[in-house]
């Protein structure tokens, strides 16, 4: 049978093979488009020009734990809506439509297993949750996880993604800035180390708090990192911001970061700083 039949003054196949939806992903920086799997087995790094797409809680903690293997804890822990908050929507609303929409309960999750097999607790931030927002259940969760680190003498890790403090919630979100640092001081009094990795973005009142005060605060390449985002910036002094502003290659020649590591180097080089923090470390 032949492969090809005419039809008016068009050639058609028999078959139509169509292109599944997903398959190939757009750079941003570069407007290449590049394979997904390729992608994925990269870490969701582009292999050629370095660029990291972001990721959530799911992605970090399936190559930061061995195997992809740790115990959750906080979900128990959910969000309510003390203020009734609405603008557009309802905001108890709004929980419900991101809650099926990612499958996460809220913008953060914490995970306790080994890294390197080293026995560690890493708490990650989703962005896909309200922007990685922070309201009351992000910051109990975060105390939880550094009351953890704490009791246990286990190293902390907190990947920080986010938008900023959560609107809906006003003072109770502004309250988890001062909890969340409350409770890494204690956990520097007990010796216990604590890692900060800032993706991005990391901005507004997560940079304020927790973000900024590890022992060691690293960031992926080209993150943006700040307060008040560059426009707001920009508006307030009435100029224009240097080249790659609030990028971590800009804060890190600042001062601001201790160093950048690319996303699949960065279970290596924790456990290398882990290591010695712990005085472990072995050439």
């Amino acid at each position: 049978m032949d492969w090809f039949k005419r039809k008016d003054k068009n050639i058609q196949t028999d078959q139509r093979k169509e292109m599944p939806e997903g398959v190939w992903i757009k750079v941003p920086t570069t407007g290449e488009t590049v394979h997904r799997r390729e992608v994925e087995d990269n870490l969701w790094v582009d292999p050629l020009s370095g660029y990291h797409f972001r990721i959530g809680s799911e992605e970090y903690f399936s190559f930061l734990f061995d195997d992809g293997t740790f115990d959750e804890i906080g979900q128990e822990i959910v969000p309510a809506d003390p203020l009734n908050f609405e603008d557009r929507k309802k905001y108890s609303d709004r929980l419900k439509e991101y809650q099926e929409k990612t499958g996460h309960s809220d913008a953060v999750r914490v995970g306790i297993g080994k890294m390197n097999d080293l026995d560690v607790v890493i708490a990650c931030m989703d962005f896909d949750f309200i922007g990685g927002s922070m309201g009351s259940v992000v910051g109990e969760r975060l105390a939880m996880a550094i009351d953890h680190a704490r009791e246990n003498k286990m190293p902390l890790i907190i990947i920080s993604q986010s938008g900023g403090a959560r609107m809906m919630e006003s003072v109770l979100s502004l309250m988890q800035m001062a909890k969340t640092s409350a409770k890494l001081a204690q956990l520097e009094e007990e010796g216990v180390p604590y890692i900060s990795v800032m993706t991005n973005p990391t901005t507004g009142g997560v940079t304020a708090s927790f973000a900024m005060l590890g022992d060691f605060n690293i960031a992926e390449p080209e993150a943006l990192i700040g307060f008040a985002g560059p426009r707001v910036i920009r508006q307030t002094i009435g100029r224009d911001l240097p080249d790659g502003f609030q990028r971590s290659e800009y804060l890190l020649e600042h001062g601001f970061l201790d160093f950048i590591t690319p996303r699949n180097q960065m279970k290596p080089e924790l456990t290398k700083l882990l290591k010695i923090l712990l005085h472990k470390y072995e050439e």
